[in-house]
């Protein structure tokens, strides 16, 4: 009776830390803050160490002037990826989220949830509008890699390099800032398959066309053909049928695509390589 009653006892303290480990697993899933590199040590809760498998980026302007605001793309590639997460922060500085799959804590943001890849990738869309005071501010970010499998087994996480963004005060209309703030940035990723985001800055409100071309010059599609404000823009262009928004293109065969904004007051055209 007494073995028996031991025996219960340990199969009693292991369900316990079974369902304490499950609870703990399933709770951080709704994502978590302080676990980048401005406060924090990382997703060590997938694993101990960061994974250099997974890559994670933050794309954006590198150049705000005091007070405004712009989008910014967390991506996240590599390692088992069935659906990855985030934990955003600034060192100074404004984020909020764009869509629902971000919340904000503690000035903070991180994943409502565990948000499943697409095309090899998970992204990640949020607005940081810079402080009050020029200098320089820095984006901090990690994003996990995870199998979905109801355990940290197998699930991997890096961080993100930091994103040095410098806030500048600019004198007038003519102050330089403003001059060079009409600009198409390269594609992210690049060389992609089967979707990139695309984002450029507009120095005023204005009608704007974007659209993708092939090598021969012929319009692949129009992503973007409406009025769109001062600030910051993307769009995500995909060739599977999973456009987020702006459109799409289905059956491209790898190569080499252009992709050419175009205002009232300003032209630019840009590479981008379709690999399969």
């Amino acid at each position: 009776m007494f073995v028996s009653f031991q025996r219960k006892n340990v199969i009693n303290v292991a369900a316990f830390f079974i369902i304490v480990s499950t609870i703990i697993i399933y709770a951080e899933s709704g994502g978590i803050v302080g676990k980048t590199q401005k406060n924090g040590f990382g997703c060590t809760c997938h694993s101990e160490i960061p994974s250099v498998n997974v890559l994670v980026a933050i794309t954006g302007p590198d150049t705000l002037a005091v007070g405004q605001s712009a989008t910014y793309t967390l991506t996240i590639q590599g390692g088992p990826l069935v659906a990855g997460g985030t934990n955003i922060a600034a060192s100074d500085g404004n984020l909020l989220p764009i869509a629902g799959d971000l919340r904000k804590a503690s000035g903070e943001l991180t994943h409502v949830s565990p948000k499943s890849s697409s095309g090899g990738q998970v992204s990640f869309q949020f607005t940081f509008t810079a402080p009050a005071t020029s200098g320089t501010q820095t984006l901090f970010a990690n994003g996990n890699s995870v199998n979905f499998n109801g355990s940290n087994n197998g699930d991997q996480w890096n961080f993100a390099a930091n994103k040095i963004i410098n806030v500048v005060q600019p004198t007038g209309i003519d102050d330089q800032f403003l001059v060079n703030s009409f600009e198409l940035r390269q594609n992210f990723p690049n060389p992609f398959n089967p979707s990139t985001i695309i984002s450029w800055q507009s120095l005023v409100g204005s009608w704007q066309t974007l659209k993708v071309y092939d090598v021969l010059g012929n319009e692949v599609t129009t992503l973007v053909n409406e009025w769109k404000e001062a600030g910051w823009h993307s769009v995500e262009f995909s060739t599977n049928g999973g456009a987020a928004s702006g459109g799409e293109a289905s059956g491209l065969s790898s190569g080499v695509y252009y992709y050419k904004l175009t205002t009232d007051k300003f032209s630019s055209t840009k590479k981008m390589i379709l690999t399969k």
